[in-house]
């Protein structure tokens, strides 16, 4: 668990970053923490972010899949999201995280898509749907990100670290 797969991102995407020396693996993965409960991001534009989540290793004490991984999935999806569309100038910070969980899940893997609701100049907003296996809803979510200038990068360096900066 907590393995990083390789996010499959449009070409015009990878050429933008990579024309910056900016390291998109590195930079869109879902972090420390998403790499612990084994978060993957298997698909990104700034129009869909795709993820999953298991539920094992991420219950809570009912053996339930705990209502913070499921805000984790979902920050995760959308921050990437929100950096997409604010492209390498910018730097997605999380001001609102909004959850609704509909359903228990006790097993399997979660799977999260997030979309654009507002993609806006400083902010962008996005909803992200978790379903189970089945397809069933688990949590509906709704994200909003801050758009910050990002600090020129040193030369040489490869960006900012992350896509979601401390508030």
């Amino acid at each position: 668990m907590g393995e990083q797969t390789t996010v499959k991102f449009s070409q015009e995407t990878l050429d933008e970053y990579a024309a910056l020396g900016v390291d998109l693996d590195s930079l869109f993965s879902a972090g420390h923490l998403g790499a612990r409960m084994g978060v993957r991001v298997t698909a990104a534009t700034p129009e869909r972010v795709v993820g999953t989540l298991p539920v094992e290793g991420n219950t809570q004490p009912y053996g339930l899949l705990h209502g913070g991984a499921s805000a984790v999935l979902a920050e995760t999806l959308g921050s990437v999201g929100a950096m997409l569309h604010g492209g390498p100038t910018k730097l997605a910070v999380g001001v609102d995280l909004n959850c609704t969980h509909h359903r228990g899940v006790r097993s399997g893997l979660v799977t999260g898509v997030a979309t654009p609701v507002h993609r806006g100049r400083s902010t962008a907003t996005y909803e992200i749907v978790l379903t189970d296996e089945q397809e069933r809803r688990v949590c509906t979510a709704r994200l909003t990100c801050l758009l910050r200038d990002a600090p020129a990068p040193a030369p040489g360096a490869a960006g900012p670290a992350g896509t979601d900066a401390p508030r």
